[in-house]
């Protein structure tokens, strides 16, 4: 792709997003990364690559057909790929690519952030399930 000067940027400017719109593609982009599974996969892979059993072995819950799901639109965004390894049994290792690496300080802080403050959730629950006016 040839380079652009800055009169042919301003001729054809970057599309702009707004996630707030139901057609925007950002939207979608939110809507992806913000899935649970999503916030649990990208953190058990920040370490290093691993394999599809190991992930299903630590994300506790997670059912064969979500993690599979949830792998192969992380590799169709860009976010983690997927290396097979020509073996008996086949190897398959996912790993962050340098995109995802850059949303890990994001995800990470969500997930510490619901850890730490789980009990001040739980208490603020109880207080409005307690509450009979409601």
């Amino acid at each position: 792709m040839p380079t652009r000067d800055a009169a042919q940027l301003g001729q054809n400017p970057a599309p702009t997003y707004d996630a707030y719109l139901s057609t925007c593609p950002a939207r979608q982009l939110v809507d992806r990364i913000s899935d649970k599974w999503v916030t649990l996969v990208l953190p058990a892979l920040a370490d290093g690559p691993q394999r599809y059993s190991d992930l299903a072995r630590r994300i506790d819950g997670v059912s064969q057909k979500m993690l599979t799901q949830t792998l192969r639109t992380l590799e169709r965004d860009g976010l983690l790929t997927r290396h097979v390894t020509p073996s008996v049994p086949v190897r398959v290792d996912y790993e962050l690519t340098p995109l995802g690496l850059s949303l890990m300080p994001l995800i990470a802080s969500i997930k510490s952030w619901a850890e730490t403050h789980m009990d001040e959730v739980s208490a603020a629950r109880d207080d409005y399930d307690s509450d009979s006016s409601r």
